[in-house]
């Protein structure tokens, strides 16, 4: 789906006055994220002690999993793509973006206006789609998390192993979490958002 068919959507979804300064087709960086808020540990499996083992079952046998295994793995693979405690912006921002129970594809927007950070989720999408199933798509993109421009302490573009194009949002709480896109594509519409973002 063409990117620049987000921007009368997102329009769409702001408040009345509000202006669209950048968007930008992302995903949540691969890696060590920020612990959950408090109400979705709760309803997660028990936090247990990481073995060797585990770790090792995690890498073998990736159908066979414990959450605390995945988070060393994740870290000692792709590093650390958040941070921040539970509750923190960047923990509920990581929480929203959690896989849906259809485990069907969307796309992630980030979209910077002169009030506030938006991350929008579009509708589900197939694999081999006609242009009906992109318009259902696109129609269904919803804000799935917002915060005022004043919780979002920097924004910037910059290397993360090997990819170049890294957009790493940091939140006044201390907490931050980042956003890429393939290294195929080009990075300008990330470096937009983070210089609306910077203004």
């Amino acid at each position: 789906m063409d990117e620049s068919r987000y921007r009368r959507r997102i329009g769409e979804l702001v408040e009345p006055g509000e202006q669209v300064l950048a968007y930008a087709k992302a995903e949540p960086a691969h890696g060590a994220t920020p612990a959950p808020p408090p109400d979705a540990a709760e309803a997660g499996a028990p936090a247990g002690r990481v073995s060797a083992g585990s770790v090792l079952l995690n890498l073998v046998t990736p159908l066979v999993s414990w959450a605390r295994g995945d988070r060393l793995v994740d870290r000692i693979v792709w590093g650390i793509a958040g941070r921040g405690e539970p509750g923190s912006a960047a923990s509920r921002l990581h929480h929203a973006l959690r896989p849906r129970a259809d485990v069907s594809v969307r796309d992630v927007v980030v979209a910077a206006t002169d009030r506030r950070l938006l991350i929008c989720v579009s509708g589900p999408m197939k694999l081999l789609s006609r242009r009906e199933d992109e318009e259902r798509s696109l129609a269904e993109t919803q804000v799935a998390w917002s915060a005022p421009r004043v919780e979002v302490a920097s924004a910037r573009v910059g290397w993360h192993r090997l990819n170049p194009k890294r957009l790493r949002l940091d939140f006044a709480d201390g907490s931050w979490l980042a956003f890429t896109v393939p290294i195929a594509e080009s990075g300008r519409s990330l470096r937009e958002v983070a210089a609306a973002l910077s203004r």
